[in-house]
C-alpha cells in the first residue's frame, strides 16, 4: 500500500544554470551528483512556463537521459538562451540510487537567474545559480 512506501528526501543533487563561454546570450543548465557514488537511470524533464510580453507562454518539454552520472561530477544537460530567465523554468528529476527511485523538481522563477544570485558552483569552476 502506499503507506508501505519509503519516501526517502533527495539530498546532495542539485541544478545549476551557468553563463556558456561561446556567447554571452546562451548559458548552460547542469545536473551536479554531490554524493560519493554515482546514480543511475537519470531522467530529466525541462520546461519553460510564465507571461512574456503580455501573454502566457510555454517552451517545449525536453527530456534527457543519463545512464549513470558518476559522484562528485557535474554534468551539461542543455544550452537554455538568456531570454528565456523571462519565464519560471522547470527541471524535474528521477533517478535510481542504492535501489531506490528519487525524484525532484528543481524550479527556477523568473527573475532568480541574475549576478546578484551567483555562488561558486561545485566541479564546474564556474559562477552561477545553483538549486540543491
Amino acid at each position: 500500500m502506499k503507506k508501505d512506501i519509503p519516501i526517502i528526501k533527495v539530498e546532495d543533487i542539485a541544478i545549476a544554470i551557468a553563463p556558456g563561454a561561446e556567447t554571452a546570450d546562451v548559458w548552460n543548465s547542469y545536473i551536479i551528483n554531490m554524493k560519493g557514488k554515482a546514480i543511475q537511470n537519470v531522467l530529466i524533464n525541462s520546461r519553460g512556463y510564465g507571461e512574456l510580453n503580455g501573454e502566457e507562454k510555454t517552451t517545449t518539454i525536453l527530456r534527457h537521459f543519463f545512464e549513470e552520472i558518476g559522484p562528485n561530477q557535474a554534468v551539461m544537460i542543455e544550452p537554455i538562451m538568456e531570454q528565456l530567465f523571462e519565464l519560471t523554468n522547470e527541471y524535474w528529476i528521477s533517478f535510481t540510487h542504492e535501489g531506490f527511485m528519487y525524484d525532484k523538481k528543481f524550479i527556477f522563477v523568473k527573475g532568480s537567474v541574475e549576478a546578484q544570485y551567483f555562488t561558486a558552483i561545485p566541479y564546474l569552476d564556474q559562477k552561477g545559480v545553483m538549486i540543491r
